[in-house]
């Protein structure tokens, strides 16, 4: 990596404003909309993170991977498995316990033109690095008139994962997501995780992509146009996983999966409900939760995360200020309970949604005996 910054800003003998011009030269992600419904095979969330690193770092020199335990040890996760006897230690670079220092080192040398993905054991430890996350990263482009572009993804685990306590818990969608300059990202699928990972990388500004822990080792399919190396899907559209009439349920990440799960329990007792997989939270694909709220007529939301300022409470206000007048039934939203997380198993699993409670709440939006 050091090699290619010397190369990018020694030999080029650029000014800070030639080095400017040049970011805006970087090549935005584009993705055409299709269809990937055809499944071909099953493929591990795990193995699609990987796969999209692997082909991005063999399409780009200048993407390179940071962070702790990610060379030598394949991985805290083992996504980087197999990525450092491949492009050597200058691409695939082992750090200190010291998020602040290289996620700015990302950042700077992101200024300069290379394509860092930033690896955070939990985002947890983001918080280490915040200060370059949002103010570094997320404001140059908006303060150097456009000049700089910012192209670094900052990913890793995200949210709750099991008993692991308060302090590895939290969900940083509504965190991150209310930071103007930053792009959000939370996979659901084998096929999200691939396709939105190559498109964080190829984007011009900075991406947050929030990981599951609990989802990396599950297997979805994965059709064939998913599999190429061109494939990305764009950023800022959401994705309608289960079509219905009666009611729309939005959720991200693991909480998708538990929404698709209430929503056959739901159709057993005759309730048809649309389940939209949010892809992204920032942008935010206002238009297709609106148009689908316009066609059944209510809505519940589900996340992980705290309810106050939360991301159901983002979706709540844009459906009231675009389709109040579609509504048959107050909004619901479920979300994380108001408390630190508990340490407990028990109490654990108290404090993060549940696909009963989803079942509970969808009853109550149609009007149902609880």
């Amino acid at each position: 990596m050091w090699g290619i910054l010397r190369q990018k800003v020694g030999d080029t003998g650029l000014s800070p404003q030639g080095l400017g011009n040049q970011m805006l030269r970087l090549r935005p992600a584009t993705s055409a909309v299709r269809d990937y419904s055809a499944a071909t095979k099953e493929m591990t969330v795990r193995d699609a993170l990987n796969s999209a690193l692997d082909e991005e770092m063999a399409a780009d020199p200048n993407v390179y991977v940071m962070g702790e335990e990610v060379g030598e040890y394949q991985g805290a996760y083992k996504i980087t498995k197999g990525l450092l006897d491949k492009f050597g230690p200058e691409r695939v670079v082992d750090t200190p316990i010291t998020e602040a220092g290289f996620a700015g080192i990302g950042v700077g040398s992101a200024y300069h033109g290379l394509r860092p993905v930033i690896e955070f054991m939990t985002f947890n430890f983001s918080m280490q690095a915040i200060d370059h996350v949002i103010n570094s990263a997320a404001k140059s482009n908006y303060m150097s008139a456009g000049q700089i572009n910012v192209p670094i993804v900052f990913r890793g685990p995200n949210g709750p994962a099991a008993g692991v306590g308060a302090q590895h818990s939290q969900c940083y969608g509504a965190w991150y997501g209310s930071v103007p300059g930053l792009k959000v990202l939370v996979p659901y699928s084998s096929e999200d995780a691939r396709g939105l990972l190559k498109a964080a990388i190829r984007d011009p500004d900075p991406v947050v992509f929030l990981e599951n822990e609990l989802l990396y080792g599950e297997s979805f399919p994965v059709s064939a146009e998913a599999l190429d190396s061109s494939f990305t899907l764009p950023i800022g559209k959401a994705k309608i996983e289960r079509e219905g009439k009666d009611v729309t349920i939005t959720a991200f990440s693991k909480m998708v999966g538990y929404a698709l799960k209430a929503a056959e329990i739901l159709e057993k007792e005759g309730i048809n409900a649309e389940v939209i997989n949010l892809r992204s939270i920032r942008p935010l694909d206002r238009a297709t939760i609106n148009a689908s709220v316009r066609k059944t007529n209510r809505l519940v939301t589900v996340e992980e995360g705290f309810p106050q300022h939360g991301i159901g409470a983002e979706i709540c206000a844009s459906v009231v200020e675009d389709s109040f007048g579609y509504l048959d039934a107050p909004v619901e939203r479920i979300a994380g309970a108001d408390v630190p997380t508990p340490y407990a198993a028990n109490l654990e699993r108290m404090a993060f949604p549940q696909i009963e409670d989803i079942v509970r709440a969808v009853k109550r939006a149609c009007y149902r005996s609880v």
